[in-house]
């Protein structure tokens, strides 16, 4: 399991490194998205949204890869994992896939760190 957990934590937090560097260098040539999805995308461009998330990627792919404080890490990528297949399932349903990918990353994450958040599930905190 400690193989399983090795390799999860290091897809995990290459795929958010890479993906939050490139909002900011532009290695990866952006795809035209249709309907409501290019308008979503177009306004959160425009706005300075991508720059954040690409910053919270960053910092949570950072943590996870490194191995230290990967609980922060999973939660910092928990929401952008949630975002992104909440984008995926209401606008642009073909391409989900990286976003499962990731969230069954993060699950195998969360279930071998789950001694990290047990504070989180307890009635007295």
């Amino acid at each position: 399991m400690k193989i399983l957990t090795m390799v999860a934590r290091i897809l995990l937090g290459l795929m958010f490194v890479v993906f939050g560097l490139n909002v900011f260098l532009r290695f990866i040539p952006a795809q035209k998205m249709p309907g409501d999805a290019g308008t979503l995308m177009g306004l959160m461009m425009t706005h300075g949204w991508f720059a954040f998330y690409g910053f919270v990627e960053m910092v949570g792919g950072v943590l996870v890869l490194f191995g230290r404080y990967v609980a922060i890490g999973l939660i910092l990528l928990g929401g952008m994992i949630v975002n992104i297949l909440l984008f995926h399932l209401t606008l642009a349903p073909a391409s989900i896939g990286p976003g499962v990918f990731a969230a069954i990353l993060e699950i195998i994450l969360i279930y071998e760190y789950r001694a990290s958040f047990q504070g989180v599930f307890s009635a007295k905190g």
